[in-house]
């Protein structure tokens, strides 16, 4: 179910103002929860039951996760959570890419070729696994305590907002606001529901448009691609990443403040970024904050001299391509990723911040923009090929119709994207702080963002999140 189709938008004000009218946190607490497993089950009636059922093992297992439990048992526990959950993981996304690629390797020697499960992946099973993992390390590190209740667990996992796609969780930063839920205030409302507007406005209004674009490019055939096209594919889908993945962050964050609950941010500008270490502090930080703890540190971080360093960096960044789909395009991304962290940390962020903050920021986001042509082929193959239209190896004429309101789309995005990058917005920010009319003018542009979004809604054909299939 998504957050701006007719059936949520009509539903989510009848639940909201029963939210407000229920007396008793532990009431409120039940509604929630059934909110949230009905509407996870509306788009997944099959895995919501084996989702439960994992649910009901973490629990089980984080009782065995504390101490006075034996160390060895406490290890045992914790080794039994994490792997259930990575099986899970493994069996739904990477079972027939593991498959094929097995077929592959023993076709030359005659074998017999292995069948493929053909599995649909549920929605969101990547954002939950790691949540899930977060609660059991969490425990056993003696950060958090087992949940007070199997039914505070299943809020965790379960709850609506951040449920799809994030923002990932930690058990700990979320313990105290579920086990006692603050009560709402009109600021909440008004907060959340301004920053669900914004988010909105950046999905259907920004991101779709330019996505039909970018669909149309991309599934061309790479001969009929001229260079002027690819360029202009490639700008559109860096744009239609940022706007959509901060766009459903924006509307999760904001569903969750009008329900009383804070959820840490996911994007800080990353466009703005100066180094792509910087862009990875920036970009879907819930995300590289989890590597940072859950792998990164336990790995060894940088505290085993640079050369282990740099071979942390590529495992983790290969394991973060991995964990966005199961293809070796996403794998070459992540190497790709861990070659420039790399990069950064010997020589090249020094190098960038001696050129300054221009030349910096349009290095760093040339960088991120070929790691993008490689997110977004289906294959190597058809990188290789979008790779030499854009550097002008093809000579196809520009045959493909660019939508009219793609310039207009294309410029609004990059001012808003790039515009934190400039010498400019520290001013406008002050600006803003200081005039209450300015803000007042925000509140109602949102407003007008808001109810043109639901237009576009109703009337466009429906493109869902991108990052729903992670």
């Amino acid at each position: 179910m998504l957050f701006y189709e007719p059936l949520f938008i009509t539903i989510f004000p009848a639940f909201y103002a029963l939210y407000l009218l229920i007396g008793g946190v532990s009431a409120r607490k039940w509604l929630l929860l059934v909110a949230s497993a009905l509407f996870y089950f509306w788009g997944e009636p099959v895995f919501v039951l084996i989702l439960l059922v994992s649910t009901i093992f973490d629990y089980a297992l984080s009782f065995h996760l504390n101490e006075p439990t034996p160390l060895r048992r406490r290890q045992l526990a914790l080794t039994a959570g994490v792997a259930g959950n990575l099986a899970i993981l493994i069996v739904y996304k990477y079972a027939d890419f593991l498959t094929s690629n097995l077929n592959a390797a023993l076709s030359p020697f005659g074998a017999h070729r292995l069948p493929l499960l053909h599995l649909a992946l549920p929605i969101g099973v990547s954002f939950v696994v790691f949540e899930k993992i977060t609660y059991l390390v969490d425990t056993y590190r003696g950060i958090s305590k087992p949940a007070a209740t199997f039914r505070d667990y299943c809020l965790f996992v379960l709850f609506f907002p951040k449920l799809l796609a994030g923002p990932i969780l930690k058990y700990h930063e979320m313990q105290d606001q579920i086990a006692k839920p603050r009560s709402v205030e009109w600021s909440d409302f008004g907060i959340g529901f301004l920053r669900f507007s914004r988010g909105i406005g950046r999905k259907l209004l920004v991101a779709d448009p330019l996505g039909s674009f970018v669909n149309t490019v991309f599934a061309a055939a790479p001969s009929s691609l001229s260079t002027g096209h690819a360029w202009l594919a490639l700008g559109s889908f860096t744009l239609q990443i940022y706007f959509d993945f901060a766009g459903y962050s924006d509307m999760a964050i904001g569903l969750a403040r009008m329900l009383g609950f804070s959820l840490r941010e996911n994007f800080n500008a990353p466009y703005a970024s100066r180094s792509i270490t910087e862009f990875w502090r920036r970009w879907h930080m819930s995300l590289t904050t989890w590597i940072r703890d859950y792998l990164y540190k336990p790995l060894g971080g940088n505290r085993k001299g640079e050369a282990r360093t740099y071979i942390n960096l590529w495992i983790c960044f290969l394991l973060s391509g991995l964990w966005h789909g199961a293809s070796w395009n996403f794998v070459l991304w992540g190497a790709y990723n861990g070659l420039f962290l790399t990069l950064d940390r010997m020589f090249l962020r020094d190098a960038l911040e001696r050129c300054g903050a221009v030349i910096a920021t349009l290095v760093t986001l040339f960088i991120v923009m070929i790691g993008w042509a490689i997110f977004r082929s289906d294959s190597p193959a058809d990188l290789a090929s979008f790779v030499s239209a854009l550097f002008g190896a093809t000579h196809a004429s520009d045959a493909l119709e660019v939508p009219a309101e793609l310039p207009f789309t294309l410029t609004i995005g990059a001012l808003i994207s790039l515009l934190p990058a400039t010498a400019l917005y520290p001013a406008l920010v002050r600006r803003y702080q200081a005039s209450p009319s300015l803000r007042a003018l925000t509140v109602a542009a949102l407003i007008v963002v808001y109810v043109l979004a639901i237009a576009r809604a109703v009337t466009a054909p429906f493109q869902p999140f991108i990052y729903f299939r992670f």
